[in-house]
């Protein structure tokens, strides 16, 4: 077991993955949903007010009624995918958690908002269709790993029509500069996030080259060592200009949030708008 603990704390390899698949774990998955659905929460989704405004924002930024068909890429429950409907968009959302699509379905149903969802990992999608407008956000993106970003960055190019716009937003480098690196631990009786039973978890925080962290979570309890990663790749204006270029997308923005705040160096997310 002291060996298994260990190995549990050592710092992996560069964008190692989860063996367990969190988004759908029948009981994380739970936690998750209700994460994102907490108004007053930023860990799953922003709280609801900035949600509010970043809406409001976008709709300004790429009007609906230029840009109708709107392909929100890790839609989760649906918490924009729903209000993109209310202004006016003719929205799919794609997610890979299933219970956040179900969520999202029947969501739509009793509010009888016309939104396609699909139960797809958006790293193997093909749509069969193109779009107006495509959204990734709260720094989804660079939580995978460069490989993958080269991945998604071809698949959203290819589900675009020409002249077609993409949002997206990535944490910048002075969230790298804050983040600590350290080593905890916690016991959890019951119901603790991870578990429905009792276990030990144990956090470790690491830095990278490149402005890359991890959050890495190993459980253990009487029958189980289970490890998951949370990657975050930091970007400068310039790396992730630099990254979409190579893509072939055209910069048609850089802002602080998805909210439209003025970049700032200093800020610790950068919002670009790109166009096909």
């Amino acid at each position: 077991m002291l060996d298994s603990m260990r190995m549990a704390l050592e710092k992996p390899p560069l964008y190692k993955k989860s063996e367990g698949a969190f988004w759908n774990d029948e009981y994380i998955s739970k936690q998750m949903l209700k994460a994102h659905l907490d108004p007053q929460f930023e860990g799953a989704s922003r709280k609801l007010d900035f949600i509010e405004r970043s809406v409001a924002w976008i709709k300004e930024l790429v009007a609906p009624i230029c840009y109708p068909t709107l392909l929100d890429i890790g839609c989760g429950p649906g918490i924009y995918a729903e209000r993109f409907t209310k202004e006016g968009y003719q929205v799919t959302g794609i997610d890979f958690s299933k219970r956040s699509i179900d969520y999202a379905l029947e969501s739509a149903l009793r509010q009888e908002l016309s939104i396609t969802y699909l139960f797809q990992d958006y790293l193997q999608m093909n749509l069969k269709k193109d779009f107006d407008f495509g959204t990734m956000i709260y720094c989804d993106y660079g939580a995978l790993s460069t490989s993958d970003r080269q991945i998604i960055m071809r698949n959203v190019y290819q589900h675009l029509k020409y002249g077609g716009k993409f949002l997206l937003d990535v944490f910048g480098t002075a969230k790298y500069e804050s983040f600590t690196e350290s080593q905890t631990w916690k016991f959890c009786n019951h119901n603790g996030f991870w578990r429905e039973g009792s276990y030990l978890e144990l956090n470790g925080l690491y830095k990278y080259p490149d402005n890359v962290t991890l959050e890495k979570t190993s459980i253990i309890s009487d029958n189980e060592i289970n490890t998951y990663y949370i990657w975050n790749t930091c970007f400068t204006k310039e790396t992730l200009i630099k990254e979409v270029k190579e893509a072939g997308f055209k910069v048609c923005g850089i802002f602080g949030d998805v909210a439209g705040s003025p970049y700032n160096k200093d800020s610790f997310t950068i919002a670009i708008l790109l166009e096909k």
